[in-house]
C-alpha cells in the first residue's frame, strides 16, 4: 500500500513554525555545530585557490590579487548567505520545514498531471534536490582531506597517511550518525564555537599588521577586480570564491532541525564575523608575505600552534561534514513521505525536536560515495575541481522556486523579478563559472544526481500507473456492501482494518478476503492514510471516520510529511464505536501486490518497469513502515500489472 496524497490549497504564508522549547541561543549553539561546519572551514582551502585562480590575470601581484578576491569572498557571502538564504528563502519555509522538496510541496507540484507547467516544476524541483546528495558526496571528503593535508606543511614525510587517516576519520563520522543531531550538535556546537573564534583572533591578528585590506569591505573593489581582469580568469576566479559560500545551502535545509531563529541567530552573531575576519587576514598575510600563497591559512597560526591548529581543523571539518549529511536526512525523509522515493527506515532520535532524525541507507550510501570521492581523486586541489557544480545548479533551482513562492503568496510581482531576478543573475555566473570544471571532476557529484533524480522520476511515475491499476479493480462501496448483503456473508466477532491507497471504493485486500474466506469481522475499518504536505498536523485533523453501513467504518488518517506513520497510535484518535481495548487487537490486512511489467498495458519503457518493480520489492516492508505488529499484520497477496 502507497499512502495516498493531498496537496494544500492555501495561497497565503502558512503559518510560523511553532516555537522551539529550548531558548534560541542553546538551539543556535547546536545549529553552528550542525549547519555551519561546511562553510566555517571554506578558509582553509577556499582562499588559496581563488588567489591562485586570480594571479593569471595579475602579471604575479599576489597582494593585489589577495585583496580582490577577498572583496569578491566577503561580498559573496554577504549576497549569497545572508541575504538570499538567510534573509529571504529562508522565509519560504513549509511551517518550519525547508529544502527544495519544501518548496515542491508549497507549489503543490507532486501530483500534477505529466506534461503540465507543474509537473516541469517537479521535475526541476528533483533535479535540485538530487544535486543536495552530489554535494553531499564531495563536501565531507574534501572537507576533512584539506584538514589533514596541513601535516605536509611541517612533515613531508606523513603526506602517505593523509588519506588512510581521512578515511579512518570519515567511517567513523558517518558510524556515530545513529545517536542523532541533537547529540552531535551538543558535541560539536562548542567546538565549533572556539573554532569561530580561533579563525577570527588569527584573522584579527594578521589584519593589524596590514590594515589596508580592510578596503575589501567596499562592494567597489570586487567590481573593479573583476572588470580589470580577462573574462576567462574572471570566470575562474568565481568558480573558486564560489567554494566559500558552499555550505549555505544547509542553512535552509537544516532549518527544521533547530528553526529559523536559532540558524539565523549562529550566522549573524558568530559565523559571519569570524569568517570575514579569518578572510581579512589571509589577504593581509599574503600583502605582507607571498610566499605563503600556499599555506595562506596555516600560515596565520604562530609555529608553537601550527599542529594544534592542523587538530583542530581535522575536528571542525569532520563537523563541516555534518551539515550536508542532516540536509540529506531531513531531504530523503520529505522526499520518502511525499511519494518521491520508496519507505525505507526513518529514525527519530529525539523526543523533543521532530527535525532530528537519522536515515541508515542513506547514511550509509552516502559513506559510500564519499569514500570513492576520496579515494577516486586523492587531494582536496584535485576534488577543488568536483566541487560547487552541484551546489551552484541546486542554488540556482532554490532561487527560482523561491520566488514562484513569493509570487504564490502574493508578493509584488515587480518586486519578486527584481530582487529573485538579481540573485538568479548571480547564480548563473557562479554555475557558468563552475561549469568550466566539468571535466576536471564536476562529472561525479552530477552522474550521483542524475542517478538520483532519475530514480525519484521513476518511483513516481510507478507509483501513478499502480495506483491507476488499482482504481481500475476496486469495487465500489455501495455494490460491495449490496454483495455482501445479497450472499449472506457470515459476520465472526472481532475488528479487522484493511488498509488502502484510496479514500474511495473498496481496498483490493478486502474483496479477496470476502472471496475466498466467505467471512468478515462484525467491525470493519477502511483506512487510508492520507500524507499532506505540511510538517505536522494539527490534532483535530489527524483522523476522522465515518460509518458507510452497519459495521463498516472509512476513516482517514492524516499525517505530515515529516511525522511517523504510526497507524495504530492514530486510529485511537478516530471517532468510532470501537473500545480502546478492542482496537489494541485489530486485525490489520494489507495487500501484498507483486507487480508484473506487462508490455500490453501502457506505462514505462520494460527496463523502466523493471527498476520501479525492484526498488518496490526492497522497500520497507508495509506493516513496518506503518507502525504495526507483526502479530496483527496479515498480508493478501494480489497481482498488478504495469
Amino acid at each position: 500500500m502507497q499512502a495516498a496524497t493531498t496537496t494544500p490549497s492555501a495561497e497565503a504564508p502558512p503559518p510560523p513554525a511553532a516555537a522551539a522549547k529550548k531558548p534560541p541561543i542553546v538551539l543556535g549553539l547546536a545549529a553552528l555545530g550542525v549547519v555551519y561546519g561546511d562553510i566555517g572551514t571554506s578558509p582553509l582551502y577556499a582562499f588559496k585557490v581563488a588567489v591562485h585562480a586570480a594571479l593569471a590575470g595579475e602579471g604575479g601581484n599576489v597582494a593585489q590579487a589577495a585583496s580582490g578576491v577577498a572583496a569578491l569572498v566577503i561580498w559573496s557571502l554577504i549576497l549569497v548567505v545572508s541575504i538570499k538564504y538567510a534573509l529571504l528563502i529562508m522565509r519560504a519555509d513549509n511551517h518550519g520545514e525547508g529544502g527544495v522538496v519544501a518548496m515542491l510541496a508549497l507549489l503543490g507540484t507532486r501530483d500534477a498531471p505529466l506534461g503540465s507547467r507543474r509537473a516541469a516544476l517537479l521535475v526541476l524541483g528533483l533535479v535540485g534536490a538530487a544535486l543536495l546528495y552530489g554535494d553531499g558526496a564531495i563536501t565531507p571528503a574534501i572537507s576533512v582531506l584539506s584538514a589533514v593535508e596541513g601535516l605536509k606543511a611541517s612533515a613531508p614525510g606523513l603526506a602517505r597517511l593523509v588519506l588512510p587517516i581521512t578515511v579512518v576519520i570519515l567511517i567513523g563520522l558517518f558510524a556515530v550518525q545513529s545517536r542523532g543531531t541533537g547529540f552531535i550538535g551538543r558535541i560539536f556546537g562548542p567546538v565549533m564555537l572556539g573554532w569561530f573564534v580561533a579563525i577570527a583572533l588569527l584573522g584579527i591578528a594578521s589584519i593589524i599588521r596590514a590594515p589596508h585590506v580592510l578596503i575589501a569591505l567596499n562592494p567597489f573593489s570586487a567590481l573593479a577586480f573583476l572588470t580589470h581582469a580577462p573574462l576567462l580568469v574572471s570566470f575562474a576566479v568565481m568558480g573558486a570564491v564560489f567554494l566559500a559560500v558552499t555550505g549555505g545551502e544547509a542553512m535552509y535545509a537544516d532549518m527544521g532541525h533547530f528553526g529559523a531563529g536559532a540558524v539565523r541567530l549562529a550566522w549573524f552573531a558568530v559565523a559571519l564575523p569570524a569568517i570575514v575576519l579569518n578572510y581579512l587576514g589571509q589577504a593581509a598575510l599574503l600583502s605582507l608575505d607571498p610566499s605563503q600563497i600556499d599555506n595562506s591559512f596555516y600560515g596565520l597560526a604562530p609555529p608553537w600552534a601550527h599542529y594544534p591548529m592542523v587538530a583542530f581543523a581535522t575536528l571542525a571539518t569532520v563537523i563541516a561534514s555534518q551539515a550536508i549529511i542532516s540536509g540529506v536526512f531531513s531531504l530523503t525523509q520529505q522526499a520518502i513521505q511525499l511519494g518521491f522515493l520508496p519507505r525505507f527506515g526513518v529514525t527519530h532520535t529525539a523526543r523533543e525536536e521532530s527535525g532530528q532524525i537519522y536515515v541508515p541507507l542513506a547514511n550509509w550510501l552516502l559513506a559510500v560515495a564519499t569514500l570513492t570521492a576520496v579515494l577516486t581523486f586523492g587531494s582536496s586541489d584535485a576534488l577543488a575541481g568536483a566541487y560547487g557544480i552541484a551546489v551552484s545548479g541546486l542554488m540556482a533551482i532554490s532561487t527560482f522556486l523561491a520566488a514562484l513562492v513569493a509570487l504564490r503568496w502574493g508578493y509584488n510581482p515587480v518586486l519578486v523579478v527584481v530582487v529573485n531576478g538579481g540573485l538568479m543573475l548571480l547564480d548563473l555566473i557562479f554555475f557558468s563559472s563552475n561549469a568550466m570544471k566539468l571535466l576536471e571532476g564536476g562529472w561525479f557529484p552530477l552522474v550521483i544526481a542524475g542517478v538520483i533524480a532519475f530514480l525519484m522520476l521513476t518511483w513516481r511515475r510507478g507509483i501513478l500507473l499502480v495506483e491507476a491499476a488499482r482504481a481500475g479493480l476496486r469495487e465500489p462501496e455501495d455494490r460491495f456492501v449490496a454483495m455482501l448483503e445479497r450472499k449472506q456473508i457470515a459476520r465472526v466477532p472481532g475488528v479487522a482494518a484493511f488498509l488502502s491507497a484510496s479514500t474511495s471504493g473498496m481496498p483490493l485486500a478486502l474483496a479477496t478476503h470476502v472471496r475466498h474466506n466467505k467471512a468478515l469481522q462484525t467491525c470493519v475499518f477502511l483506512v487510508s492514510v492520507v500524507t499532506e504536505e505540511i510538517p505536522t498536523m494539527p490534532d483535530e485533523r489527524c483522523a476522522e471516520s465515518h460509518e458507510l453501513s452497519a459495521g463498516f467504518w472509512r476513516v482517514i488518517l492524516r499525517f505530515g510529511f515529516m511525522e511517523d506513520l504510526d497507524i495504530p497510535a492514530r486510529i485511537r484518535h478516530a471517532r468510532t464505536n470501537v473500545a480502546d481495548d478492542e482496537i489494541s487487537e485489530i486485525s490489520y490486512y494489507i495487500g501484498h501486490e507483486t507487480l508484473v511489467p506487462d508490455r500490453a498495458v501502457a506505462g514505462m519503457w520494460p527496463w523502466r518497469e523493471a527498476l520501479f518493480v525492484w526498488m518496490q520489492r526492497n522497500a520497507t516492508p508495509t506493516g513496518a513502515s506503518f507502525g504495526i505488529a507483526s502479530r496483527q499484520l496479515i498480508e493478501i497477496g494480489t497481482e498488478i500489472r504495469i
